[in-house]
């Protein structure tokens, strides 16, 4: 098979990409490991910027997105047993939308199979070679070896996929750091707690309530991170999201069915080597952030942008200095989205025992609710920074 630009992974950061290059003419084939019903229902969080709403409705992709999606002008913070509202939208405009990832992925599927070309399913990459003028892709597909020759790989596959692994560890530079916690992750069948999403800055630890309907809400607990899910019945669950979120200004949390479980420890990862030769990282294969702040997703897209943006200027004008560049273009946005989502984990979790620690989060917090510039900064990341370059298509 033969394909200007080879897209590793079926996930926003591939399907975005995959739609930005047809927009421009530009060929590409999408290979996805697992099956089209695995990626349009495995539940992930789903809190798009206002920059990855435009951009979806920009694509083509906005219809359902427009139906269904829930614009929240903020969150709710809730510490003290009392309740805070931050309206960033009053401050800034624009809104951050709950619409499920799940949801995203399947708009964009049903997008790409209707309209531009393939996306090989059950599929896996288990080699990949990248040469001066091109590369050569080598995957396992119903017990045969595919080859697919493409002049670009955009690897879109993960931590773990093999996009990240073909970048030497001599020759990749990469950042970590690990939090002792994590968050054990349900979804039931209840009403919101609030209007908007809310953090309960505990000094046990963090419960965030938030929303995929009228009747459906997701919830997390801060565990520590060796936590074992069979230890959690879900009364434990439930009593402990409870007492996490009590207040003196709302009524109790409501408890319902819990139909889903889930266990996601906190770490940072940047790598910055996000590119070798013909090869370039998008999403995760690159970078995770803690989910508090739910930028994952968002910094994905924002990849899929800059790399769309130096491909359409190759293609077109014969321009590479933007794929030069590519690392370089990403990572400040990258690094503020970290910045921001440490500064929600260390504010909003327990991460120690010492009083000073419980005494400064809480001062930051009042900091939050009090000054307008505070929450003025906090807004301008949470609700969306410009992706680093255009988006044009003509």
């Amino acid at each position: 098979m033969r394909t200007q630009v080879a897209i590793i992974g079926a996930g926003p950061a591939g399907l975005t990409l995959a739609r930005q290059l047809a927009l421009q003419g530009i060929e590409s084939i999408v290979v996805e490991h697992r099956d089209r019903a695995y990626i349009e229902n495995r539940t992930r969080a789903g809190i798009l910027e206002q920059p990855t709403v435009t951009l979806m409705h920009e694509l083509g992709a906005g219809t359902r997105l427009a139906v269904e999606g829930m614009d929240h002008d903020g969150f709710f913070l809730r510490f003290d047993r009392t309740t805070h509202h931050l309206n960033f939208h009053r401050l800034i405009g624009g809104h951050a939308t709950v619409y499920a990832q799940q949801e995203l992925v399947k708009d964009l599927v049903a997008l790409r199979l209707e309209e531009e070309g393939p996306i090989l399913f059950e599929t896996k990459v288990v080699g990949i070679d990248t040469r001066a003028d091109g590369a050569t892709l080598r995957a396992e597909r119903a017990g045969e070896i595919v080859t697919i020759e493409a002049d670009f790989v955009a690897a879109c596959d993960g931590f773990h996929g093999v996009g990240r692994a073909h970048i030497p560890d001599s020759e990749r530079i990469e950042i970590t750091r690990t939090y002792p916690v994590a968050w054990l992750g349900i979804l039931a069948r209840t009403a919101p707690a609030t209007p908007e999403g809310m953090y309960c800055a505990h000094e046990d630890g963090l419960s965030l309530h938030s929303m995929r309907g009228p009747r459906i809400t997701r919830q997390y607990l801060q565990v520590p991170a060796d936590t074992d899910l069979d230890d959690w019945p879900d009364e434990r669950i439930w009593d402990e999201l409870t007492r996490r979120s009590e207040s003196i200004d709302h009524p109790e949390l409501e408890r319902g069915e819990i139909f889903d479980r889930s266990l996601a420890p906190l770490r940072s990862v940047v790598c910055e080597t996000m590119q070798k030769g013909r090869l370039f990282l998008l999403g995760d294969a690159a970078h995770i952030v803690p989910p508090a702040g739910a930028k994952g997703l968002n910094l994905a897209v924002s990849d899929a942008c800059v790399l769309s943006y130096a491909l359409g200027a190759h293609y077109k004008a014969g321009i590479r200095e933007h794929l030069d560049s590519y690392s370089t273009t990403c990572l400040p946005r990258i690094w503020q989205a970290q910045y921001f989502s440490w500064l929600l984990t260390t504010t909003i979790h327990a991460l120690s025992d010492d009083p000073m620690d419980l005494r400064l989060r809480l001062t930051r917090m009042q900091r939050w609710v009090e000054s307008e510039d505070e929450q003025r900064a906090l807004g301008e990341v949470y609700l969306g920074l410009p992706f680093p370059t255009p988006w044009a298509y003509n």
